[in-house]
């Protein structure tokens, strides 16, 4: 369950960013109320998670995730582009959370 409530997180503050962008420096309604929302529910969601995950762990993982769910984002609905460092930059991120996951004894309390 801790994991899941994290990635719902994860999931409101990518929802949140998304509409930023979309938002168009707060000039569109909709767009601005998603963002309040959604980075509400995702800061709630994430002080939930740090009940069972160090804040460390948890900010990374969130943070990490967040920054490669946007880059995608930006670049499939947005037309960014991503150059080579920042696709490798993103794969180094993408592989640290796997080491924390997979081989840290500190992932959870």
């Amino acid at each position: 369950m801790p994991y899941f409530i994290l990635a719902i997180a994860i999931l409101a503050e990518t929802i949140a960013t998304t509409a930023l962008q979309a938002s168009q420096q707060f000039t569109k309604p909709l767009p601005s109320l998603i963002v309040v929302i959604g980075y509400g529910v995702a800061i709630y969601l994430l002080s939930v998670s740090l009940r069972t995950f160090p804040v460390g762990i948890a900010y990374a993982l969130w943070s990490g995730l967040g920054i490669v769910f946007i880059a995608v984002i930006g670049f499939t609905v947005f037309g960014q582009r991503l150059d080579l460092p920042a696709v490798l930059g993103m794969a180094l991120i993408i592989a640290g959370i796997v080491v924390i996951n997979l081989f840290s004894a500190t992932s959870t309390h």
